[in-house]
């Protein structure tokens, strides 16, 4: 049976177009999985059959190398005939969840590839954060991904109505947000309509927002280990260590993270025609085409924070990663550079 034809690798969410491109891309005895897990030492796959071990060649595994060549948890693999189970390469990427990992070296991470959707989670109570939730927006658009805001503990603060209304308002109606119990097993029929067959979706945000109490409650059964957060900041511990691709009963996969504390950017996300095209289409009303928003005349940027149809805060956030943006940008150029350079130098043994 072929892999397009093979409805074990669907139940994992492979799509027959990618399916059908990639059978005539495989030699004698190689076969497709996915990747669910990433640990230390190697990767867990599935091929539609069953979850094992799995090991790849040191151009692929190696530490600090290309995230472009490396497996992310989502990938699509192609695995060497013989045995153990070896990872030959890795199949081309349908939107990743990119970040720059903590630290002060300009290294990219990918959080989870092949995303259809991301359902940001955030709680309603000192979790909820309207600038954090922009930058997850930020991150989602740029893997090419539709998302999907979901909003837990409701009932744990008297402010949850109306931070509920806020980010509605904030967002606009293109973005989906739901207020859950994640503990309801009505969540579940809520966000059906985000988890079709097919589709794969990835939970993110903070520890303790309630993404592994989610994930039970989608799956119908306790997997995922959770704790109970702080009561003063209400964050909580990393009950979910490593990220992990599950199938869902109905036939969606879900992506659990562990909580990010830091969000860097890349450098080669969009702003202006995605997540702030709000403040894009503001400055189109400008009197100048070159206007920086701050005391030119005729600018209808300063004019819609002025008569509070822009917040000032998302205004600042705006320029906040902005800036952070072009740094990041810089960053990698550098860093390539550096990396051409070395590839140049004659090595020792050559001299």
């Amino acid at each position: 049976m072929s892999a397009g034809s093979d409805p074990a690798l669907a139940r994992i969410g492979l799509k027959p177009d990618l399916a059908a491109a990639w059978q005539a891309d495989l030699a004698a005895g190689e076969r497709l999985a996915r990747v669910v897990a990433q640990h230390r030492n190697g990767w867990r796959v599935d091929d539609g059959h069953g979850e094992f071990a799995a090991g790849a060649p040191a151009a692929l595994s190696r530490p600090g190398g290309d995230p472009a060549r490396r497996p992310a948890v989502g990938d699509w693999v192609v695995l060497a005939p013989q045995l153990p189970p070896t990872i030959v390469r890795v199949l081309p990427r349908r939107g990743a969840i990119r970040r720059i990992a903590a630290g002060d070296r300009h290294v990219e991470q990918i959080i989870a590839a092949n995303v259809d959707r991301v359902l940001i989670v955030t709680g309603l109570d000192d979790d909820w954060n309207p600038r954090r939730i922009e930058r997850y927006l930020v991150l989602a658009r740029n893997a090419g991904a539709d998302p999907v805001v979901v909003l837990t503990k409701l009932d744990k603060t008297a402010h949850g109505a109306a931070r509920l209304v806020e980010t509605q308002q904030l967002l606009g109606p293109e973005v989906p947000v739901l207020a859950v119990n994640a503990k309801d097993p009505a969540t579940a029929e809520r966000l059906a309509p985000f988890l079709a067959p097919g589709t794969t979706a990835v939970l993110v945000g903070s520890s303790g927002a309630g993404k592994s109490t989610l994930t039970n409650t989608l799956l119908g059964e306790s997997r995922q280990r959770t704790a109970e957060v702080r009561s003063h900041d209400s964050r909580g511990r990393h009950t979910t260590t490593h990220r992990a691709l599950i199938p869902l009963p109905g036939g969606a996969c879900l992506i659990d993270t562990p909580g990010m504390r830091e969000l860097k950017l890349t450098g080669d996300e969009a702003l202006d025609d995605t997540v702030f095209d709000d403040i894009a289409r503001l400055a189109e009303g400008c009197r100048f085409r070159d206007c920086r928003h701050e005391r030119e005349p005729g600018c209808a940027v300063r004019d819609a924070i002025e008569a509070g149809r822009l917040p000032l805060a998302r205004w600042q956030h705006y320029g906040k990663l902005r800036a952070e943006r072009e740094a990041a940008a810089e960053a990698a150029r550098a860093r390539a550079t550096a990396r051409t350079a070395a590839t140049r130098r004659p090595s020792p043994k050559g001299r």
